[in-house]
């Protein structure tokens, strides 16, 4: 198929997305800016430029990929999150905006956690940071970007994964600041750390045919987590209070309905630390916060 001009082939594609997502024509320009190397602004500045008949050719199989469900990331090979661009397989997770708030507040305490520390700035000693189920590496990175003196133990389960984050790793200039684990939750972690962070598992074995279909397409290691969705974050309770640091902290993404059960579940791990839940810029519990005294 070819078309006269990009605005033609966004106007197809947007028919063939619409049934598949609620932005048919954002995802279009998406598709196609990635095809030209364009931004969406000059995307949006051309459409009247004609489309190559080779781009065209792959714009159109990207475009029926995506009205199946495949999820858009795994299509163009990238996603951006806490502004640096990641590079995504169907081997990991696809970074979402709302895991952003994990960065922010370890970032937070790695540069407050001093008397007149500056934002960012290590707290005395470079902080030792650890990113359990990290994926995409994409919260160990951003950490690592944003704090030059850290270094950080980047686990995974999957080997796959971790391939991933080291080619993530490696394009953003960090890989020698970042030691790759493969392992099971805080098990192969060698040391005490001053920052543990995790997006892990918490999507309950009998909501899974309930999710999107593009979400099924994702790792169900990463999403599954027993039959309430807190079997990982249970096991991480109890492995995080001999790999934490005197005043260190561990921050863990949850679901939107399970800030009750995960607070009752760290208090009673964590006796003597504050913990707290963390809400998203929706309202929404996001994130379980323990310091440690």
């Amino acid at each position: 198929m070819q078309w006269t001009n990009l605005e033609a082939a966004r106007g197809w594609a947007a028919g063939q997305l619409a049934q598949t997502t609620e932005k048919p024509h954002l995802e279009a320009e998406i598709l196609l800016g990635t095809l030209l190397d364009w931004n969406r602004a000059r995307l949006l500045a051309h459409l009247d430029a004609p489309l190559p008949e080779t781009i065209a050719t792959t714009f159109r199989a990207w475009v029926l990929r995506r009205a199946t469900g495949e999820p858009l990331p795994y299509i163009t090979g990238r996603i951006e999150f806490y502004t640096l661009e990641f590079t995504v397989t169907p081997a990991v997770l696809i970074p979402r905006p709302e895991t952003e708030l994990l960065v922010e507040i370890a970032l937070e305490h790695a540069g407050l956690a001093a008397p007149g520390a500056a934002p960012g700035a290590a707290p005395g000693a470079p902080p030792i940071i650890a990113d359990v189920g990290t994926g995409s590496g994409c919260i160990a990175i951003a950490l690592t970007s944003h704090l030059p003196q850290a270094r950080c133990y980047a686990i995974d389960l999957s080997p796959a994964a971790l391939e991933v984050a080291r080619q993530n790793a490696a394009r953003h200039g960090v890989l020698e600041r970042l030691h790759f684990l493969e392992g099971d939750l805080l098990a192969p972690l060698p040391e005490p750390v001053d920052i543990v962070v995790s997006n892990p598992p918490y999507i309950a074995e009998d909501e899974w045919d309930s999710l999107p279909i593009s979400v099924r397409q994702e790792p169900a290691l990463a999403l599954l987590a027993g039959s309430d969705g807190l079997d990982a974050v249970r096991r991480l309770l109890a492995q995080a209070p001999a790999k934490l640091k005197s005043g260190g902290m561990l921050l863990v993404e949850i679901g939107e309905r399970q800030g009750a059960d995960v607070l009752a579940l760290a208090r009673q791990a964590f006796t003597c630390a504050e913990c707290r839940i963390r809400t998203d810029l929706a309202g929404k519990d996001r994130v379980l916060q323990i310091k440690c005294p």
